[in-house]
């Protein structure tokens, strides 16, 4: 199939499929009139990257999980420890999260709870030493 019936198909961009051949994830023959011709298996390919993708893992690391000699060669194994990983990235990045929305809506509440008279910079000094003593006191309590 020629690219602009891949892209529909997909809902990719001509582009992006380029692309992806560009960086050997897929591939295409070329016809005598130098179109790019595809076969069937590459839309479901680009479906398993896009969704690779969108899972957070990076070109290369589909290419290791989409590589055809990787796959017969204990492919199995290789996939199940690639999304193991991936999970444990992910929880990683939860848990980094949570703390940065704390430490927001701290900054948020501090900022709100301005006492009375107080210009923002003084405000700003109270949060930040505030901040400081709180880091000092955590770092003390840890093994």
């Amino acid at each position: 199939m020629k690219i602009g019936e891949l892209a529909r198909r997909t809902g990719l961009s001509a582009s992006r499929i380029r692309f992806y051949e560009a960086s050997g994830l897929i591939v295409a023959r070329r016809l005598g009139n130098g179109y790019r011709d595809y076969p069937e298996q590459v839309v479901r390919a680009l479906e398993i990257i896009t969704c690779g993708q969108q899972a957070g893992f990076s070109l290369e690391e589909m290419r290791k999980l989409t590589d055809a000699s990787a796959v017969a060669t204990g492919g199995h194994g290789l996939l199940l420890a690639s999304l193991k990983r991936k999970v444990a990235e992910i929880e990683a990045m939860q848990q980094r999260l949570v703390q940065n929305r704390a430490q927001l809506l701290a900054v948020i509440a501090g900022i709100e709870g301005k006492p009375q008279g107080m210009d923002c910079e003084e405000n700003a000094q109270r949060l930040i030493a505030g901040w400081q003593e709180a880091e000092g006191g955590s770092k003390n309590t840890r093994p």
